[in-house]
């Protein structure tokens, strides 16, 4: 019998880092912000936001918003809208399942190994996209 995700050991706030690397202009852009991750019905709401800096100098407000939900031994993440993303294990981390939007494909994974510090990487392919992105999340203290 396989028992069912917990989602209590990833609340709280996280300091986020993310580097992005463009494949096709061979260029760099950078996250730095807050991540919270707070109980709600559905399971927990994911609410990022902070600083994207991009090669060229300019520096943008990012944010974005996903819904976790346990589905049986994983952990779904949605987009806001209830579109599902991507699912992962929160035990062992991992591949995640791979997200096709448009022609364009998000394929990655969940590093747990130095937890409570985690990562997340996603490799993107497509006729659109070209990049990677590492993104890592250490509690906010």
């Amino acid at each position: 019998m396989t028992q069912a995700a917990d989602l209590s050991a990833w609340l709280g706030t996280y300091r986020v880092t993310r580097h992005i690397d463009d494949r096709r202009t061979g260029q760099t852009a950078s996250f730095e912000g807050r991540a919270e991750i707070a109980a709600n019905a559905a399971g927990a709401l994911y609410r990022e936001a902070g600083e994207l800096q991009l090669a060229q100098g300019a520096a943008f407000y990012a944010e974005r918003v996903y819904v976790w939900e346990v589905q049986g031994p994983r952990i779904a993440v949605l987009f806001e809208d209830g579109r599902p993303f991507h699912d992962f294990d929160p035990e062992t981390g991992g591949a995640a399942t791979e997200h096709l939007c448009g022609q364009d494909w998000y394929r990655g994974g969940y590093d747990v190994s130095r937890w409570p510090d985690w990562q997340v990487t996603w490799d993107v392919t497509g006729p659109r996209k070209g990049y990677r992105s590492v993104t890592h999340y250490s509690p906010w203290s």
